[in-house]
């Protein structure tokens, strides 16, 4: 942890539920980084949480009911006293071992460092196809290796992450938001390979059902976050192209030009025009990055 002072780490656990857990990681967090200051936050938890914070020299930030794992990420943010932040899961699906090795890479002048998950390291096949699919989707957009989009364990600078404190989702899509606003704004993000154990207690709180349709917006929000046209310019393009080939069909065949074809037309036409204008709207979100990279200096 050399060049990193750890009077200035803030170690954050959003929790919910996760008595068990806590009673194994706590003590070990606690003896790695003896001088930071570790945040629990439960999450409006109605098991044995907060009794066992009590056994330990921790911080507890409680909500009175469960608002979701980006909002317990926002309230911890705002409590945090530290220059640096790490976040990681409460489940102990994070091993605290690895905290030095991305405080080592956070060391070499990042201003985000991410615990990339390795093959065999999810909680299902399913999602590592989904974090798959959202990571290689988020690598075209950026134009830059994205080795795990979603994952939760990370070390970060506080005031440029409270910067996009406003665009976090309380869901579980936060990694997603934080991330792509990040590469955004031109701030340097590194990817260090972990693997992380399945969970020995407690259980998800992610619902295949209930989350799926909100997985598939990550999709958008990636788009939107980072560069809209990048997403709605080759839509729009699909658009115009169907309406040609199909345009060129009907005039071949009937010899005249129909409705689909202008309907075609016209969607390709507005997609344009609401990625332009996307465009500019997403540009309002970074418009004083600029001032805060010159108060960090």
């Amino acid at each position: 942890m050399n060049n990193i002072n750890v009077k200035n780490l803030s170690l954050i656990l959003p929790a919910r539920n996760e008595a068990g857990a806590l009673r194994h990681l706590l003590p070990e967090l606690v003896a790695i980084l003896p001088d930071a200051e570790i945040i629990v936050v439960n999450d409006g938890s109605d098991d044995d949480t907060l009794a066992v914070c009590a056994e330990f020299p921790v911080r507890v930030v409680s909500h009175p009911y469960p608002k979701g794992n980006g909002a317990a990420v926002k309230s911890g943010a705002r409590a945090a006293n530290g220059d640096v932040l790490i976040f990681m899961d409460a489940d102990g699906q994070h091993k605290p071992e690895d905290i030095s090795a991305l405080l080592e890479k956070f060391a070499e002048g990042y201003d985000m460092v991410v615990g990339a998950r390795q093959t065999g390291s999810h909680a299902g096949a399913h999602r590592a196809v989904a974090n798959d699919l959202f990571s290689r989707f988020a690598t075209w957009m950026v134009q830059q290796t994205v080795e795990d989009l979603t994952s939760g364990f990370r070390v970060v600078k506080a005031k440029k992450f409270r910067k996009f404190l406003y665009l976090l989702p309380n869901g579980f899509s936060y990694p997603t938001t934080i991330t792509m606003s990040f590469f955004r704004a031109g701030f340097s993000v590194a990817y260090l390979p972990i693997r992380t154990p399945r969970r020995s207690t407690g259980k998800s709180h992610i619902r295949p059902v209930r989350d799926g349709a909100r997985f598939l917006l990550i999709i958008i929000r990636i788009g939107t976050l980072y560069s809209p046209q990048k997403l709605f310019l080759p839509i729009s393009a699909g658009f115009f192209m169907t309406g040609l080939g199909y345009y060129l069909y009907t005039y071949l065949s009937m010899g005249r030009f129909t409705n689909m074809s202008a309907l075609l037309f016209i969607s390709a036409i507005l997609t344009f025009l609401i990625g332009i204008v996307s465009e500019q709207i997403s540009a309002l979100h970074y418009k004083d990055i600029d001032l805060l990279d010159h108060e960090d200096k």
